[in-house]
């Protein structure tokens, strides 16, 4: 197995040095590549790719489905996996997906903890060990295959919020999905700018409307207003 690892950011200074220490930490013979995928930053964030020999490629805006497809597209490895910037893979990352992929699935998520000693985080934590597409999210990292990814036609960049919901609820219709038995580590920054239950909430309508087939560009406007 040969894995690139494609990280979409847009002013992650405070994080992207972290996170690519950490892959790289824990890399082996199977880690192919780490690619930044930007949409834009004004702070530090490609430079400090640049400086962990990260390949960075600048996408043409700053949406997270444009940026993860021209990543995607630079990439040389046969699985790709999708790290968001604030969130730490486990150590065994490589080793895990390999086993998943060598056992038939195309495609899967890690479960979830927190940067947080907070009980309801721990809580949903907990729930992140069930394979149901509403326990999932990009901050559990995905992983697929590029012969999956290329049928899936990548992610539908209509999808300016939930392009991860609709990569795996159209996948989970083909292909396997392994929830791996490890877990990322996760800021709670969204939670610690809110609260447990306001999050909980933005969250669960997201999905409903989402579920429900809203505009995309109506689903990001009312989540926007309704977390800070």
């Amino acid at each position: 197995m040969k894995l690139s690892v494609v990280i979409p950011t847009l002013n992650e200074e405070k994080y992207i040095g972290r996170l690519l220490t950490h892959l790289a930490k824990n890399a082996d013979e199977n880690l192919c590549e780490i690619i930044v995928a930007d949409g834009g930053s004004t702070d530090r964030t490609c430079e400090i790719a640049l400086q962990h020999k990260a390949t960075l490629v600048q996408a043409q805006q700053a949406c997270r489905a444009v940026q993860l497809n021209a990543g995607a597209a630079k990439a040389r490895g046969d699985v790709l996996y999708f790290v968001h910037a604030d969130v730490l893979p486990p150590a065994s990352y490589l080793a895990s997906i390999k086993k998943a992929v060598q056992q038939g699935h195309h495609i899967g998520a890690c479960r979830q903890k927190f940067e947080s000693s907070s009980l309801l985080l721990r809580v949903n934590a907990w729930f992140t060990r069930f394979n149901s597409l509403y326990l999932r999210g990009g901050d559990q990292t995905i992983f697929v295959t590029r012969e999956a990814f290329g049928k899936l036609h990548g992610f539908n960049e209509k999808f300016v919020i939930m392009e991860e919901y609709d990569l795996m609820q159209r996948a989970r219709k083909i292909f396997s999905f392994a929830v791996l038995p490890c877990a990322t580590l996760t800021s709670a920054r969204k939670y610690e700018k809110n609260n447990w239950l306001r999050v909980q909430l933005a969250n669960l309508r997201a999905v409903r409307q989402f579920k429900n087939g809203v505009d995309p560009e109506i689903i990001r406007d009312n989540y926007k207003n309704s977390l800070h």
